[in-house]
């Protein structure tokens, strides 16, 4: 099947990567982002052994993850969030990628069932400073996770971030430095601080380049996007 063609082509060049810049073996997790694909589809990279997933729209997400019921897998919600879904997110998913802003973390701090673990969560920063992107600035990053410290019912991990796009590897890889240099400098005094969530198909060489954790890859994967109606 194409999916697990695509699966294997992508783990080998993470594994490729790795060695190249000197990572350890198996330290890039691979994020599968399923945002519009199908159960099945899903399903296909889960026979595959893929078990991280990417999801953008609440709603979608939410199905699907009740339709698949696979105790194995780990769901990470990556798209903006709205007020009125966050208690969907809290109950369903095991990270959350996109926090930037203390109401949003207040929710689904409220929200988690007690009875699963803190909800994962990475900060986003709006590294390239694009109007019509959502993210904290770099700046303001170490006082927004000392005001997240305060939510019991989440963990915070470390980073997450979409640069703008770059035409060559030298220039994908400055954003990326600049974001892994900062999460450093958190880990300091945070050392639960481990992740660095940055990378897509187009630039997840230069990602893993400058310590990504997780890498999120859905068009490399997938194929190109189903021209489906999306819904949050």
């Amino acid at each position: 099947m194409k999916i697990i063609e695509n699966l294997n082509h992508i783990r080998n060049q993470i594994s490729v990567a790795e060695k190249r810049f000197k990572r350890r073996e198996s330290s890039v997790c691979l994020l599968a982002v399923s945002k519009t694909r199908s159960a099945d589809e899903i399903m296909a990279a889960v026979n595959g052994g893929q078990h991280h997933f990417g999801e953008n729209y609440c709603q979608e997400a939410v199905e699907k993850i009740n339709a698949i019921d696979h105790p194995d897998l780990i769901w990470h919600f990556i798209g903006p969030i709205q007020s009125n879904k966050t208690s969907q997110i809290a109950c369903h998913f095991d990270w959350v990628h996109t926090i930037d802003r203390l109401k949003i973390a207040r929710r689904l701090n409220e929200m988690r069932p007690k009875d699963l673990a803190p909800l994962n969560i990475c900060v986003q920063i709006n590294i390239s400073g694009e109007d019509s992107k959502a993210g904290i600035t770099l700046d303001n990053t170490d006082d927004f996770i000392a005001e997240l410290e305060q939510f019991k019912r989440l963990k915070v991990r470390g980073l997450m971030s979409l640069p703008a796009p770059a035409s060559n590897f030298d220039e994908q890889r400055i954003p990326f430095s600049i974001l892994k240099r900062k999460l450093e400098e958190l880990s300091l005094s945070r050392p639960e601080l481990d992740t660095l969530s940055i990378g897509t198909t187009q630039d997840m060489t230069a990602a893993i380049a400058e310590g990504a954790t997780i890498v999120r890859i859905g068009t490399a994967l997938f194929g190109s996007r189903n021209a489906t109606k999306q819904t949050n």
